[in-house]
């Protein structure tokens, strides 16, 4: 996840470019009052062109057209020159979290974050509160624009990144000259067993005093087994920093606690042309958006099955429950298609 592709030499002949592409249809619902019942919509329709100019330059352009809006995901190049140091320019994924930076083909459940239409009872960040609620909103994880270097450390098996960010997300130039940070250590105990610890600052408008401040995060994961044998898979991860977006009457950022694990167990189908695996997995995510105040934090959970057809080509069906400390169980049920070419 954070190593290293790419070697330095002298120029090549025409570059290669690999053009792939994802399609993900969904179908979820909702009981929450005053919403629609059930829709259908496009998740994710993105086409991806990885290019190889040599076996040192490289690069990445990635648009998505999902749910009826044109935007851009990841658009950068890569500058590989050794296995200890590639430098990366451009629009990409924060080195944060593993469930944040595991591509959208082949995550275990659907939604990172978890979404129940209707509900907003999470302080700051809104929503449903859940480990990767936190990451996202707060901008700790996924894409903005910037530079990262990254590569393995010289210690057998431990990797590293690094990224200096607007801090303002994807697609969008900076509003002040601040720049956020993050870094990642990835320590590969075996071809089945890794363990991470990140930490993310991000610079933001303190609504309360009006000054820029920093706010920090930081974290551990592990992971067990892999996308790509049969058995078992499980991910883990604990995470507890600044929720910037829930400001005491000091100014002060509350503390928010996330914890979030993923068990999967991936069964091969013998003898069907048409089904290569069955995966079912569970999902519980508990989170705190204010360590200081009572009664309002909750559990996320998601019990479901992804059924592989070939390749990253699947169907998934997730059933989410949100239990709050205080007030009512909400659910949804979300049916996902995958095509992947």
């Amino acid at each position: 996840m954070l190593g290293w592709a790419g070697g330095l030499s002298g120029q090549s002949s025409e570059p290669e470019i690999e053009l792939t592409g994802r399609v993900h249809a969904q179908f979820n619902t909702t009981g929450v009052d005053g919403e629609i019942g059930s829709e259908f919509f496009i998740r994710r329709a993105r086409l991806t062109a990885e290019i190889q100019v040599n076996d040192w330059v490289s690069g990445k352009v990635q648009p998505d057209f999902g749910d009826g809006k044109i935007s851009l995901k990841d658009a950068y190049v890569d500058l590989a020159f050794s296995p200890h140091f590639n430098f990366t320019m451009g629009q990409f994924k924060r080195p944060f979290d593993l469930f944040e930076l595991e591509s959208s083909t082949r995550t275990l459940v659907i939604e990172r974050a978890g979404t129940i239409r209707g509900v907003d009872t999470c302080a700051g960040v809104g929503g449903i509160c859940s480990f990767s609620r936190f990451t996202e909103e707060l901008d700790y994880s996924n894409r903005d624009i910037g530079a990262r270097v990254s590569g393995e450390t010289g210690i057998s098996g431990l990797s590293y990144a690094v990224s200096l960010t607007n801090g303002e997300g994807a697609n969008t130039r900076a509003s002040n000259s601040r720049k956020s940070y993050t870094a990642r250590l990835e320590y590969d105990l075996s071809g089945d067993l890794s363990v991470g610890a990140n930490i993310g600052s991000h610079d933001y408008e303190n609504t309360i005093d009006n000054e820029r401040d920093y706010g920090t995060a930081y974290g551990v994961d592990v992971e067990w087994g892999s996308y790509s044998s049969m058995g078992w898979h499980v991910k883990a991860g604990a995470i507890t920093g600044d929720n910037w977006k829930n400001l005491a009457g000091d100014g002060a950022p509350t503390t928010f606690l996330a914890t979030q694990g993923i068990v999967a167990y991936r069964i091969p189908i013998e003898g069907n042309d048409k089904l290569f695996a069955v995966e079912p997995l569970v999902r519980v995510s508990w989170a705190d958006p204010d360590k200081d105040t009572d009664d309002d934090a909750g559990v996320f959970s998601t019990a479901g099955f992804v059924f592989h057809l070939v390749g990253r080509n699947r169907i998934a069906a997730n059933l989410e429950t949100w239990d709050p400390a205080v007030g009512d169980r909400e659910w949804s049920l979300k049916v996902q298609s995958y095509l992947h070419f």
